[in-house]
């Protein structure tokens, strides 16, 4: 806890109590200018960085939160003004707190190359690290070359630290997160941490005695092993590096009932279609996907089933001459999979011509829906992470239909849709397959199976 005082009033401002793992993580980390946190999901490691930013503008530091994405920092800066609303001087929305102690923080995206610069700075979070663009210093917007020739530097005046958090991201030399915490020449001292190193999950409910609380967590945390891909689980809940090269991400065994397709269900919950779509005509990428699934929570076999699916390459202007087709497809599968709430309508994409879908469609009363932009924001590497445990618990299945099914694209006839999902690997950042049909795969398992926020 620490205290200001104003010529007339006190004001107490808390800077965040901590748990064991993370005044572990502190107390390793103290001392060290260049500092690395490695820590598995749900952790608490964001909370951690913002105590240790909230502690420097308590004691009027110049302070810097820099991210991959603005929108990742958006909470960071909410919780913030919030927390320092009684000593606000000056704040611009997601970019700017200034304090009556004369500390200040910016808020700076990873979007930007001159992010820092032109600033000195006493105190910098770099959050989600390893999802930043990877390459070496020499490669114009990566992490490495931002660090290197924009946020290090900003450093120099105070002699100022740097804190950068995240979860691993694969092993690969050319993620700036994987070098700072492997090669000791980048100077950082590295600490890193598992989810199971935050004592306070899951959360004890009321009333719940301490033993079942404990035989509870317990069980979650077997559920977790049990429930995801080794690699996922080592990746995401024991931040290890994990070497992702050639392994298929996405098991055609797991999405199959005894080695064969599903058929289309006698009854289900309700139907609905997810499109993904860009107009750049002239490129080899302009395709407009369309994955249709069913929600089969309560009538046996797999909760979400893969219809049908298409792919198309159409110039923006017809779209909107297309879209009404996808309703009138999505109304007959409603009515042969005997839905109970019929067609549940449309997720796009908003962004490219996306947008202008979702404008036609509320204009002719069709019901479409944004996919929530939390996930839309994600990399395609972490929006497959983020459903891969609902494939590797048996819980999406192909049918017969979309199995089978063959479309002539770009002079290739094909499934289209295993060809995405299947040839998908983690981290190949030399690919230059399409994937827009898994774009629509990975964004509808997550709406149907996921939590309000897709994940």
């Amino acid at each position: 806890m620490n205290r200001r005082e104003t010529k007339s009033e006190q004001i107490e401002i808390s800077i965040g109590r901590l748990h064991a793992g993370q005044i572990a993580a502190y107390t390793a980390l103290r001392g060290h200018r260049f500092m690395a946190l490695r820590c598995g999901r749900r952790f608490g490691k964001t909370e951690l960085a913002k105590a240790w930013i909230s502690e420097g503008l308590v004691l009027g530091m110049a302070c810097a939160w820099v991210a991959p994405q603005h929108m990742l920092a958006q909470e960071v800066y909410y919780d913030l003004a919030k927390k320092f609303s009684a000593l606000v001087e000056e704040s611009a929305k997601a970019s700017l707190i200034r304090v009556r102690t004369s500390g200040r923080l910016d808020f700076w995206s990873l979007d930007n190359e001159m992010a820092g610069r032109s600033r000195g700075y006493q105190r910098i979070v770099i959050d989600e690290a390893a999802f930043a663009k990877n390459g070496d210093n020499r490669t114009v917007g990566s992490m490495a070359a931002i660090w290197e020739r924009s946020i290090k530097p900003t450093l120099y005046d105070y002699g100022g630290q740097a804190l950068v958090c995240s979860n691993a991201a694969g092993k690969d030399p050319d993620n700036f997160f994987y070098a700072i915490c492997t090669d000791p020449r980048h100077g950082f001292h590295e600490h890193h941490a598992t989810t199971m190193d935050n004592p306070l999950l899951p959360k004890r409910l009321s009333e719940e005695r301490q033993e079942d609380w404990r035989q509870r967590r317990d069980q979650l945390r077997a559920d977790l092993i049990r429930e995801n891909d080794p690699l996922v689980y080592a990746q995401e809940y024991l931040a290890e590096f994990v070497d992702w090269a050639g392994v298929a991400f996405f098991s055609r065994e797991r999405m199959l009932v005894d080695n064969q397709p599903a058929p289309f269900p006698p009854l289900c919950d309700g139907v609905f279609a997810v499109i993904d779509t860009a107009s750049k005509t002239g490129t080899d990428h302009d395709a407009t996907a369309v994955t249709f699934f069913a929600v089969n929570k309560h009538f046996g076999g797999a909760p979400l089933l893969i219809l049908d699916w298409d792919i198309v390459q159409i110039e923006g202007a017809l779209l909107e001459s297309w879209l009404p087709n996808v309703f009138d497809q999505l109304n007959e599968l409603a009515s042969l999979c005997r839905a109970r709430a019929g067609s549940l309508g449309v997720f796009i994409e908003d962004k490219n011509s996306g947008t202008i879908l979702l404008q036609q469609a509320i204009r002719r009363g069709m019901p479409a829906s944004p996919i929530e932009s939390k996930l839309t924001a994600m990399g395609k590497d972490e929006r497959a992470l983020s459903v891969s445990g609902y494939v590797h618990r048996g819980l999406v299945k192909y049918t017969e239909r979309a199995f089978n099914k063959t479309v002539s694209y770009k002079r290739r006839e094909r499934n289209h849709l295993l060809d995405q999902i299947e040839s998908f690997r983690i981290g190949d950042k030399h690919s230059d397959r399409e994937d827009d049909l898994l774009d629509t795969f990975c964004y509808g398992v997550a709406i149907a199976l996921g939590n309000s926020e897709g994940f």
